[in-house]
């Protein structure tokens, strides 16, 4: 039908120009924009998963950074230690060198050393966070992401508690030392290196005497050691060496005590492997600056070694032996045993019990050597046992064991008391390499958590960073538009564009040809 009113053909290909243009525009827009979302109308579903992978794509990425930053720390820390294992071997060197007995070297020097050592383990192990308490003594949570829970979108490094700190105290050398050991006074907190302090002061001719009572073969010998002084005094470190000079000769050692947060830490100390006795007399002719406290014990025995005072058996001190009296005891060390039986003839007086009693043990390392209260100390470098056998008789008479003059009133094993960690040349500083043996493993673990937690970091971050790679894969298959296909989508939209403005230009001339009817 052929019509003026309504034209057909026009609005058709109204209708097509409207949607060549919008086919046209859309591609233009894909090809401008390079996605082929780009507005919720475009694939809502699709945007909102595209959108999700983005999101899990940022996530990542940040997730990466985060590994980075710790695995960062973890390398800081796994250097730190590395440098705090450095110090340990030659805090063990140190240790090495003052545990030797030959040693001829000055202890209180190779212990300031090592000393100053623990202090730069523990600024060091403050430095990289590792001390106790620090801010790497923790559970170090990483945040990397690519998980479908909290939980395993972390990366843990437990470094929390004491057994994961590097410090001092938490590798338990904080209270080592290498200095030389021995027996300290009891009850004696004179510092003898405190620099405001004099000692054997007050008159020209000050001093103090120290009686050693040193063991022999056959007894022992009374050894007087003096400490001169002068009218302004004399320091803690000039009476060490004046009593050192003295004593080398007999194997004792004078020096001061390094026991830090106890009473003896810098009072003074002997030491050695030779049994004795030492008591201290005061300060003479009127001159003061005691060397050890006043009210302390005046007496020690040496407690580097084994010892058993006489007095502390069950029958009280030495009682020299007269008329028929006997006792007898069995001494037993790791290389054999020896049974004495004190006599009047071989103990009728202390020096001639002594004379005996070493001419007896001495083959299986015991010695014994008088104290200053007139008792017997029996002292061995091992460990050795006491049995009394026999008792006191008839008479008067006892070593420890009966009271004097009585029947046997107590037969059967004496204790015997073993050395103080620290009471000999070489104790403390073997004591330090037991610690420092142990503190190298505990820091070996640390640093294996450490490792551990740097692989597990290297782990994470693969996978992010694959999953980045692939998540930004499923991203771009929904959301990104296909740019060979959009430019021929655009000109296949020109081409049609152009076809259809020319077919409605037809379209819009057909009813003129009504006016030819009209003609005549």
């Amino acid at each position: 039908m052929l019509s003026i009113q309504t034209n057909v053909a026009s609005l058709e290909a109204q209708n097509f120009v409207t949607v060549n243009s919008q086919f046209q525009n859309n591609t233009i827009e894909q090809l401008s924009s390079g996605y082929r979302i780009n507005q919720s109308g475009d694939d809502a579903a699709g945007l909102a998963t595209a959108n999700q992978y983005a999101g899990t794509v940022a996530t990542l990425t940040q997730g990466v950074l985060n590994a980075n930053n710790s695995l960062s720390t973890l390398q800081i820390a796994d250097g730190g230690i590395s440098n705090i294992s450095t110090i340990l071997g030659r805090l063990q060197t140190l240790a090495t060198e003052s545990a030797s007995s030959t040693f001829a070297g000055n202890r209180t020097t190779v212990n300031n050393e090592y000393q100053g050592l623990l202090q730069e383990v523990n600024r060091q192990a403050a430095a990289i966070g590792l001390n106790t308490g620090g801010v790497n003594n923790s559970n170090l949570t990483t945040y990397v992401g690519g998980a479908s829970t909290a939980t395993n979108s972390q990366v843990n490094v437990n470094l929390s508690g004491n057994n994961n700190a590097v410090d001092a105290t938490a590798l338990g050398i904080a209270n080592s030392s290498v200095a030389g050991g021995g027996t300290t006074f009891t009850n004696n907190i004179v510092n003898l290196n405190n620099t405001a302090t004099t000692f054997v002061s007050g008159a020209a001719n000050a001093s103090q005497t120290f009686t050693f009572q040193v063991a022999t073969p056959t007894g022992d010998t009374q050894v007087s050691a003096i400490v001169n002084g002068s009218v302004a005094g004399i320091t803690g470190a000039d009476a060490i060496s004046q009593l050192n000079t003295q004593l080398s000769q007999y194997g004792i050692t004078a020096s001061i005590a390094s026991a830090p947060g106890t009473t003896s830490d810098q009072t003074l100390q002997f030491g050695g492997s030779t049994a004795f006795t030492v008591g201290a007399g005061a300060v003479t002719n009127a001159g003061t600056g005691s060397l050890i406290t006043a009210a302390a014990t005046q007496t020690a025995v040496n407690t580097s070694d084994y010892n058993l005072d006489s007095s502390s058996g069950p029958g009280g001190a030495f009682v020299a032996f007269a008329s028929t009296s006997t006792e007898t005891a069995n001494f037993a060390t790791g290389t054999g045993s020896q049974t004495v039986t004190l006599t009047a003839a071989n103990s009728g007086t202390l020096g001639q019990a002594l004379s005996y009693l070493n001419n007896q043990l001495n083959s299986i390392g015991i010695s014994a050597v008088s104290t200053v209260a007139g008792n017997i100390s029996f002292q061995s470098t091992g460990s050795f046992n006491v049995n009394e056998t026999g008792s006191v008789t008839t008479g008067t008479g006892n070593l420890f064991g009966g009271a004097s003059g009585g029947a046997a009133a107590s037969v059967g094993a004496v204790a015997v008391n073993p050395p103080g960690a620290s009471s000999s040349d070489t104790g403390n500083a073997i004591a330090a390499l037991a610690s420092l043996t142990q503190a190298i493993t505990n820091l070996g673990l640390t640093q294996g958590i450490v490792g551990a937690g740097e692989n597990k970091l290297n782990y994470a971050t693969n996978l992010a960073q694959s999953q980045i790679t692939n998540f930004s894969a499923a991203e771009s298959g929904i959301k990104d538009a296909n740019i060979a296909q959009e430019a021929a989508n655009l000109t296949k939209a020109q081409v049609l564009q152009q076809a259809s403005l020319a077919a409605l230009a037809q379209a819009n001339t057909a009813p003129q040809a009504v006016l030819a009817l009209l003609k005549g």
